[in-house]
């Protein structure tokens, strides 16, 4: 495999680690016969490493996140022709439950919690925050330690116990079309017509390093949006640029979006 060649397209140093260990990956699985499993990849990596993989004509690649829309999933690199069927699933599902009315818990609290346990974020997919706890996807092989070690969560006890990936209690996607003019393709003002805010807070947002495109995070208000990107904030849904429909007789630039909540 022309590692220089499979990398060409890769421009930061973050894009060239991930090459790098999927390629490995690649070329163990060919030379073995047998599925490699990568850590925890968000969107963005997992479509760097793609990629990359989509290239290597000896592998194939699966994802797992445990259900259909997660965002964080454990790619499967194995061999052409591999049976498919056989890859074992690397992913187990959690549930830890505790008496949560008088502590404000939040998605962060979880994973820090975790985290305090000597597990690597990379070993941690989704976690999905319920009113007296949360779901958790993580790395198959960890499961077990964090049932044996994984007690409470801000001073409140719970109790965890793993369940099938079928009661994964997420709530269907709610998608709801916007059209609207702006003035320039400009990330603040894409944002702020997707997310029904003003330019000015939404820059603060991106400033803050709180908005992504592409499950990227970026710090410039002026990043320029192309059609097909996505751009989310934590907490308040993904929009994504549906179409770029022309220009008015004003000079605005009319679009299509889909926010997602």
């Amino acid at each position: 495999m022309d590692r220089e060649r499979l990398m060409s397209h890769l421009k930061s140093e973050q894009e060239r680690q991930i090459g790098i260990r999927v390629i490995d990956a690649a070329q163990l699985a060919w030379k073995v016969n047998r599925p490699q499993i990568t850590d925890f990849y968000d969107p963005y990596e997992q479509k760097v490493a793609r990629s990359v993989l989509s290239a290597i004509a000896e592998v194939g690649v699966m994802e797992f996140g445990g259900y259909r829309r997660a965002e964080r999933a454990r790619l499967a690199i194995y061999p052409q022709f591999f049976l498919t069927e056989a890859i074992a699933v690397p992913v187990r599902v959690l549930q830890a439950k505790g008496y949560f009315s008088f502590a404000k818990v939040k998605h962060g609290d979880y994973l820090g919690s975790l985290i305090g346990l000597g597990l690597k974020r990379e070993k941690i997919g989704d976690i999905i925050c319920l009113a007296d706890g949360c779901q958790v996807v993580v790395a198959a092989e960890i499961a077990d330690f964090i049932l044996q070690h994984w007690h409470q969560v801000h001073e409140v006890s719970i109790d965890v116990r793993e369940i099938d990936p079928e009661q994964i209690a997420v709530e269907p996607e709610r998608v709801r079309e916007i059209k609207a003019t702006v003035a320039s393709l400009r990330l603040d003002a894409v944002a702020a017509a997707g997310f029904g805010t003003s330019r000015t807070k939404i820059a603060r947002e991106i400033k803050g390093e709180r908005v992504k495109v592409n499950w990227k995070l970026v710090n410039n208000p002026a990043h320029e949006i192309n059609p097909g990107d996505v751009l989310s904030i934590r907490g308040r849904g993904r929009v994504v640029v549906e179409q770029i429909t022309g220009t008015t007789k004003k000079g605005r630039i009319g679009l299509v979006l889909k926010r997602m909540i």
